[in-house]
C-alpha cells in the first residue's frame, strides 16, 4: 500500500487551487445546524502564553460553525486551571475546560484503574480521549474536530478544511 492510500474517513488536508474560505464557512454554517461540530483543543498550561495559542483564540473567536469547543488542560494546577478558563471565556462557543489534573477527572481515572481499564500514561493522547468521552457523553455533537494548541500559521482555513465533510461519508472524528 502507498503513502497515498485514503480510505475516505481521514479529512485529507491536500490544496490543489485557490480555496474560497468564506464559501467553505458559509457551507459549513448550514451544515452544523444538522450536523454540529465540536472541537477538541489538547493543551498544556505552558501554551497559554505563547503566541501560537493567543492566535488560534483570536481566530476561532469569529468562527460561527463550531458548536463547542472542549479544551483538554495538562500540567495546570488549580490557579492555572481558573486561568486557562479565563483564557478561554472569550470565545463565543460553548466552551469547557477539562482539567486533567484535577481531583475530579483523577477519581474517574482511578474508578477506571480500580475496574482494571487501562487508562494509559498521562498526556496528549488521554487527554484527548478524556475530551473526545465528554463531548460524546453531552450528545450535542455529531462530529469532533481535534487540532494542536502550537500552529504558529494557524488560519480560519485550516479549520474550515478540517471541519468540512467528506460528502461520501458518515460524521466522524477529523484531526490536523
Amino acid at each position: 500500500m502507498s503513502d497515498f492510500y485514503q480510505n475516505g474517513v481521514v479529512t485529507v488536508l491536500h490544496r490543489l487551487g485557490q480555496a474560497n474560505t468564506e464559501q467553505l464557512e458559509e457551507e459549513l454554517e448550514r451544515y452544523a445546524k444538522t450536523t454540529p461540530i465540536a472541537l477538541v483543543l489538547p493543551s498544556l498550561y505552558a501554551e497559554l502564553e505563547r503566541p501560537a495559542l493567543k492566535h488560534i483564540v483570536e481566530t476561532l473567536s469569529e468562527v460561527r460553525y463550531i458548536n463547542e469547543i472542549v479544551i483538554s488542560l495538562d500540567q495546570a494546577s488549580a490557579l492555572e486551571f481558573r486561568l486557562a478558563k479565563q483564557f478561554f471565556c472569550q470565545l463565543p462557543q460553548r466552551v469547557r475546560v477539562i482539567w486533567n489534573d484535577g481531583a475530579r477527572i483523577q477519581a474517574i481515572l482511578n474508578v477506571l484503574v480500580s475496574h482494571e481499564i487501562d487508562i494509559g500514561h498521562q498526556g496528549k493522547g488521554r487527554g484527548c480521549w478524556t475530551a473526545y468521552g465528554y463531548v460524546l457523553a453531552r450528545g450535542q455533537s455529531q462530529v469532533i474536530a481535534l487540532h494542536d494548541c502550537d500552529i504558529v500559521s494557524y488560519d480560519r482555513q485550516y479549520l474550515a478544511r478540517l471541519c468540512y465533510p467528506d460528502r461520501q461519508s458518515e460524521p466522524c472524528l477529523r484531526i490536523l
